[in-house]
């Protein structure tokens, strides 16, 4: 499990399955169509963080800051006890969010600096800047810098609306943002018992151990989101597999494994977040190292005979293979020595004799 101090989000029930929160500044994108509660997400989200002493900046793209105010209190979120206190507002429209992005918001960031108080940042919605810019790369461009320059604030929401065609899982229109954010959770109808009820799923969550299932969620006035979810490992189930990793150790170390591969298994123990067994798990992953049980005993002894033999003689080895060398070496060079002139039959001053002979 990650050391790192997680910030709540205040969304009643998203926290149990995403290791207590987010990471500070990084960007959690929340994506669905209209009327899956996107805005009030991003609401409940300030809201929690300005009643825990912190500052918040609410950047919208379509509605005004009264109209904002008005429909959080609608929700029962009263923040309007904040407005220009601890709570800001940015409000811009199409091109100007270009200005925003390149002067505004970087200048706000500077003048942050000097204060230490946290601040939590939500773009609602960043929808208009992708129809806004049509071209991909320079959209992409614009996101990347706006991300950069928001999270050094603080952990940033922003939601975004989403046009998936049939048979999508996600809408094509909302591919870049989900790839430039930290995390991306999805929103969406789903027909459950006869009638259409809203759910969440979590598509990313870098360097989080997150929930992979589909959570029904309600909005409740007064709290807001409320996700159905149960936590990622109970307090009962904690240590529930304990006595099978450590056989499962055991077993590897006999049947050979490295140092390395037994550390690994060891942190799979450590981060198993799942309520059913690791048998299988286990067993799929000996097999793809090689570690399978059709490994005779015989064979492990004699690997053990083999290692306990290797590390025995490891100085007479290297002796030995210094001795080897040492000989290849001399060999080499009596290979390069010229040889001597052997005697022939005739030396060149018989040769003259024999050619006057000849004559």
């Amino acid at each position: 499990m990650s050391e790192e101090i997680r910030i709540p989000t205040g969304i009643a029930g998203l926290d149990r399955v995403i290791e207590g929160g987010v990471r500070d500044k990084s960007t959690l994108l929340i994506v669905g169509s209209s009327g899956t509660g996107k805005s009030t997400f991003a609401m409940q989200y300030l809201a929690y963080g300005l009643e825990h002493g912190e500052n918040a900046l609410y950047v919208s793209m379509e509605e005004p800051a009264e109209q904002i105010l008005r429909e959080a209190r609608m929700l029962g979120f009263n923040l309007d006890r904040y407005y220009n206190k601890e709570l800001f507002f940015f409000h811009s429209k199409g091109k100007d969010f270009v200005k925003l992005v390149d002067e505004q918001l970087p200048a706000l960031v500077e003048a942050n600096k000097d204060y230490a108080v946290k601040t939590r940042v939500v773009i609602d919605p960043l929808t208009p800047l992708i129809w806004a810019i049509q071209d991909k790369q320079e959209q992409r461009d614009i996101i990347t810098k706006l991300f950069y320059t928001l999270k050094q604030l603080g952990p940033v929401l922003i939601t975004t609306e989403e046009h998936a065609s049939p048979g999508e899982t996600v809408g094509e229109d909302v591919l870049i943002p989900i790839y430039m954010s930290d995390g991306a959770v999805h929103l969406s109808y789903r027909p459950i018992g006869g009638a259409f009820n809203r759910a969440l799923e979590i598509i990313k969550m870098r360097a989080t151990r997150h929930g992979e299932e589909v959570y029904p969620y309600i909005f409740v006035r007064g709290i807001g989101v409320v996700v159905r979810t149960t936590p990622l490992v109970s307090a009962e189930d904690a240590n529930k597999y304990d006595d099978m990793f450590d056989k499962a150790i055991r077993t590897a170390a006999d049947l050979g494994a490295s140092e390395s591969l037994l550390e690994r298994i060891e942190y799979v123990k450590k981060n198993w977040a799942y309520s059913f067994s690791p048998k299988e798990t286990l067993q799929i992953f000996f097999e793809s190292q090689g570690l399978t049980g059709s490994i005779r005993k015989e064979d492990v002894a004699k690997r053990k005979q083999e290692a306990q033999y290797i590390a025995e003689h490891a100085g007479e080895q290297s002796a030995f293979l210094a001795d080897v060398e040492k000989t290849l070496v001399g060999q080499e060079q009596m290979s390069v020595v010229p040889k001597q002139k052997t005697e022939g039959l005739i030396d060149i001053e018989e040769l003259k004799e024999l050619e006057e002979l000849v004559k």
